[in-house]
Formats: structure tokens, C-alpha cells, sequence
């Protein structure tokens, strides 16, 4: 009779959960008190992370331009990889030999900007304080302590935005390592990418791997579709950017339009970001641009929202705005910039991870009861 008890126990879909949980924080339990072995290897990881994430976007980026030249040119795959990296040297020396003299000239224009922006804003709040008297003073106040610590405001943003370069030498050496690795990397993802599948799915039954198989390719088609997807449509929002820049004439139009480029890589929060700045700079240099710059905005994310990002990016992802904007804020609170900017494509793999077991399971269920029948 026990052991009946027993067999029905075990049988409980509930039970299966109720195990899985404590077994789940069991392992973290046991996790947490052997940390001291596994802080050699994340240091480890760590110092790769760098150069293979870069080298990962790369891939990802670079791959249908090999397939490209494998494919259509008929040229073998070492030659197919030389000119994907001969085209990655130019697009690199075209954008030093053109495009950063301009970025540079207008940044250094900018810094010395700042005082007199500062100076306008004081004389705006004078000349209100002057007319006005009915704000209160606790307002008048708030606005003279935020005027005042614009300086420290704008580097505490730097300093939080690019915290994770440092200002030690061993980061700038491990930063510059990572860039010299990262090419050999890249090279021999683009040579024997294909083949580290077959590799690793070797090891198990045919149908395991088959599951793992469609697994993996489902996780392929996501960091495919996110990487590849969000950055086309962020240089295509910069380029509408800076053309509506250039059309109203703004200052430093080129790095107000890359900064819109580089925060438009965020899902939805980015653009908000982005137009910040615009709208700052442009409402000190006329009072008009604070509403064309507005409308370049909006011009801008409704041809990226309705004509780039559908046929870019399709419904490969799925993911509601809610979740994206919940998901994005929980990440930059535990992990900062990096956890922002790394996010969506995370959990994006891990809802594909999760979804893929639940559907395997269900299946399997399924044909158990088949079995049965």
C-alpha cells in the first residue's frame, strides 16, 4: 500500500515541480558555498567575454556577406572570409578618413560650447525670475542647484556610460588585447562556425540530438535576427536622423545623429535617449528647433516602427513592448549599461530556451499517452 502511495506521489505533475525547485536552490546553496572554485574560471571567462561578444556580433553581422561571396561569386571559404575582413578595413578607414574629423571637430565645438549654454539657460531663468514672480521658490531653487551642477551631472552620465572601460592601465591593456584577439577570433567563427554543431551533437542518440539541434537553431535565428535586425535599423535611424539634422541646420548635426544611432540599439527606451540632447542643443540655438526636432524624431521612428524594422527584423523575436521596457529596466538596475544594452537579446534566449523545453516536454507527454492508448 505504501509503495502505491508512493508510485501515485511520484506521478504528480506537482511533485515534479515542488522537486525541481528545491533541487534548483539546492544547487544554488551548493553554488554559493564553492564559489572559491569557480572565481579562477569566470576571472577567465571574464577577460574573454570582451573580445567574444565583439567577435560574436561580428560573426552575426558578417555571415550572410560571406555566404554572399561563397554562394553567388562561387569563391572558396578562406577567400570568401579575406574579403569580408578587406571589407571591414574599408568601411573602418572610410569612417576615420571622412566621418571621425567631422565627429571630433564638432565634440571639441561642443565642449566649448557648454559654458555658453550654461550661460544662456542662467540668463533664461533670470530673465523669468524677473517677470514671473509667482513660481515658487522651492521650483526657482531646484532649477539654480540642477543649472549649477550641469558639469558634474554630464560627467557622472560619462562616468556611468563608460565606467566599464576604467581608467586603469590593466583595463586599457586587457581593452586592446581584446581588440587584437578579436579578429582571429571572428576569423575562425566565420571558418568553422558550421562545423561545432555536428561536434558537439556527435556525443548523443539521434533524437536527443535532433532536439538539441532544433534547439541551437532556434537560438541561431534569434541572436541572427536581433543582432543583424537592430543594428541595420539603428544606422538607418541615424542616417534619417542627420539628414533632418542637416535640414534644419543644427549644430553638431553628425554626433547628435551617431548618438541617436548608438542609444537607437536600446528597444524603445534608445530613441527617448537619444532626441535628449537634440532637443537641448537645439532649443538654445532657436527656440523652433525644440519642435522640428521633435518632428525628425517622430518622422523618424514612424518610418523605422511601420517600413525598416518589419522587414528587417520581422517577428522573429515576438516580444511585447511591456516586457521589453520591464526586462530592460530590471537589467540596468542589477548590471548597469551593459545589462541594458545586453537585455533583450538574453532573455530573448532564454523565453526560446524555456519555450523549447515546455514544448519538447508536451510532447513527449503526448506520445507517452499515444504509447499508452
Amino acid at each position: 500500500m505504501r509503495v502505491k502511495v508512493v508510485n501515485l506521489l511520484f506521478q504528480k505533475r506537482w511533485f515534479h515541480v515542488l522537486s525541481f525547485f528545491i533541487l534548483f536552490f539546492l544547487l544554488i546553496l551548493l553554488l554559493n558555498y564553492t564559489k572559491f572554485i569557480f572565481i579562477p574560471i569566470l576571472q577567465y571567462i571574464g577577460a574573454l567575454a570582451f573580445p567574444l561578444i565583439g567577435a560574436g556580433i561580428l560573426y552575426y553581422l558578417t555571415r550572410p556577406l560571406m555566404h554572399f561571396f561563397e554562394h553567388r561569386l562561387k569563391l572558396g571559404r578562406i577567400w570568401s572570409i579575406i574579403l569580408v575582413f578587406l571589407v571591414i578595413i574599408l568601411l573602418v578607414t572610410l569612417f576615420i578618413m571622412y566621418i571621425w574629423p567631422i565627429a571630433q571637430r564638432q565634440i571639441t565645438n561642443l565642449m566649448y560650447g557648454i559654458p555658453g549654454m550654461i550661460a544662456v539657460i542662467d540668463e533664461f531663468i533670470f530673465y523669468w525670475q524677473a517677470n514671473y514672480t509667482s513660481i515658487p521658490p522651492q521650483i526657482i531653487n531646484a532649477i539654480d542647484d540642477f543649472i549649477g551642477n550641469i558639469p558634474s551631472h554630464v560627467q557622472n552620465i560619462l562616468d556611468h556610460l563608460f565606467g566599464f572601460l576604467g581608467g586603469l592601465i590593466g583595463q586599457v591593456i586587457s581593452l586592446v588585447a581584446g581588440l587584437i584577439i578579436m579578429p582571429f577570433f571572428l576569423f575562425f567563427m566565420l571558418k568553422d562556425g558550421e562545423k561545432l554543431l555536428p561536434f558537439i551533437l556527435q556525443i548523443f542518440k539521434k533524437e536527443k540530438a535532433d532536439n538539441i539541434r532544433n534547439l541551437l537553431g532556434k537560438i541561431d535565428n534569434v541572436l541572427s535576427s536581433f543582432i543583424q535586425g537592430q543594428l541595420i535599423v539603428s544606422f538607418c535611424v541615424g542616417v534619417l536622423l542627420l539628414i533632418g539634422y542637416m535640414i534644419i541646420s543644427l549644430d553638431y548635426a553628425l554626433i547628435l545623429a551617431l548618438f541617436g544611432m548608438m542609444t537607437n540599439v536600446i528597444p524603445y527606451i534608445g530613441p527617448f535617449i537619444s532626441v535628449i540632447p537634440a532637443l537641448i542643443v537645439g532649443t538654445l540655438q532657436d527656440p523652433m528647433n525644440l519642435i522640428w526636432v521633435s518632428i525628425i524624431m517622430i518622422v523618424a521612428q514612424q518610418i523605422e516602427s511601420n517600413l525598416i524594422s518589419p522587414n528587417v527584423m520581422g517577428q522573429a523575436l515576438s516580444l511585447h513592448p511591456l516586457t521589453i521596457m520591464t526586462v530592460i529596466i530590471a537589467a540596468g538596475s542589477i548590471a548597469g549599461f551593459l545589462g541594458i544594452l545586453f537585455a533583450v537579446p538574453v532573455y530573448a534566449v532564454v523565453r526560446t530556451i524555456i519555450v523549447h523545453c515546455y514544448q519538447t516536454y508536451v510532447n513527449s507527454k503526448e506520445n507517452k499517452e499515444d504509447a499508452l492508448i
